[in-house]
């Protein structure tokens, strides 16, 4: 297996030297030709990704992750549009952060730079396989993808196409592979190419994530998990709140930036409580309530302990009363998971306590954590969130795909 992937490795360095001093025009030509042959395969892939949604209800795959798996060819376009807009982007590569010249003469310059060889390791979502060969191209990486085995027709017939394309106008096809063994050795050695991968990104559940970051040896950034927190304050608009609640549970459930826990100021829970129950009740949420919350709702389970900073991935919403923002804030503190959260409230100074305080990527005002996500930031399709802090933090778009490096010129000058 080592063998192997020391092998794709191999070509992924070769690729990555002829890809690095690329210019854009080749590599936006890469991308547009990619799209187009996207939604002219629109049929093979449906027809593959069949075999894998069919394969997944025989193995008893939840709704949730059915729904991650399955493509259409609206999904299929957008895919293909995603990688127009990127190609759309500015170029990452080569820009110019700093210019400056040292005492002694010397000029520095520090330019942006692709990373090299990135490896994404993802679970039920063949739209990563396009979304991830795109970003990298575009700011001069190579990729290595490792998808899950629910995936892997779907994501062979993406990648195909892919490499295809953007061997048709010129660029190395190695450019993008995609690992067809989906054991886990396989992805546990992938974790340990050290030489071979210069960064690793997981994409997936808390379960991926943390094996990852256990595990591997090369560069991780840990991205994804999400148990995103909405609280609706004592000053919220309480129908602007239901909405909110509404939108960031339902619009689609089986994604990392979704709410997956509302906590609710004691003073309107009795006003606020009924309301979003009749709202999500159209979508059949399941509510899992504290034992102060529950009196107010008509249908709902009672929380244990393991519904506190739980990732449903599913129409399942936790509902907890706190005291006033700061329980609010060190709720956050306690069962988040750094990567979306949210306050509904009219009251400024409130916002701005919990602004400050919360420690996440993205923290909202008055808005649907539904909205992190590099399309809807204006950076294009993202390769993930990350939920760290270094080197970069929220959607990884084009720019966090980037490095840098030094150039000096001199003339002469010995230390």
């Amino acid at each position: 297996m080592s063998c192997d992937l020391m092998a794709i490795a191999h070509r992924a360095k070769a690729a990555e030297r002829i890809l690095a001093l690329t210019d854009t025009d080749a590599k936006n030509r890469a991308l547009l030709a990619a799209a187009d042959a996207l939604e002219a395969a629109a049929e093979e892939i449906i027809a593959e990704n069949e075999k894998d949604l069919a394969a997944g209800r025989e193995n008893g795959l939840s709704a949730a992750l059915l729904d991650r798996l399955a493509l259409n060819r609206a999904r299929i376009v957008g895919m293909a549009d995603g990688m127009r807009q990127i190609a759309a982007l500015e170029d990452p590569v080569g820009v110019i952060l700093e210019e400056f010249e040292r005492p002694n003469g010397l000029h520095l310059t520090k330019r942006t730079v692709p990373i090299g060889v990135i490896a994404v390791i993802y679970e039920a979502r063949p739209n990563v396989t396009a979304d991830s060969a795109a970003l990298c191209l575009k700011s001069g990486n190579v990729v290595i993808l490792r998808g899950g085995k629910e995936a892997i027709r779907s994501n062979m017939a993406v990648a195909n196409v892919l490499r295809h394309a953007i061997g048709a106008v010129g660029l190395p096809e190695d450019c993008v592979q995609l690992i067809e063994d989906t054991s886990r050795e396989t992805a546990t050695a992938l974790m340990k190419l050290n030489g071979g991968v210069d960064l690793l990104i997981p994409r997936g559940g808390a379960g991926l994530i943390r094996s990852v970051v256990q595990n591997a040896t090369v560069p991780v950034i840990e991205t994804g998990a999400g148990t995103c927190q909405t609280y609706v304050d004592k000053d919220a608009d309480l129908a602007m709140a239901v909405e909110i609640v509404y939108n960031a549970k339902t619009s689609r459930p089986s994604v990392c930036n979704a709410c997956e826990c509302v906590l609710v100021h004691r003073d309107i829970a009795g006003a606020f409580l009924p309301a979003a129950e009749k709202r999500l009740k159209e979508k059949d949420v399941a509510l899992r309530a504290d034992d102060a919350c529950y009196g107010y709702l008509a249908q709902a389970d009672h929380a244990s302990e393991d519904d506190w900073g739980r990732e449903y991935n599913d129409y399942i919403l936790a509902v907890r009363q706190v005291a006033d923002v700061e329980e609010a804030i060190d709720y956050i503190d306690q069962f988040g998971t750094g990567h979306s959260e949210c306050i509904v409230t009219e009251n400024a100074q409130t916002a701005e306590r919990f602004v400050r305080c919360v420690d996440a990527a993205a923290v909202y005002v008055n808005a649907s954590t539904r909205f992190t996500d590099g399309g809807e930031f204006g950076l294009g399709a993202e390769i993930g969130i990350s939920t760290q802090k270094l080197h970069a933090r929220g959607p990884l778009g084009l720019r966090e795909l980037t490095s840098y490096k030094y150039e000096i010129r001199g003339k002469g000058q010995v230390r």
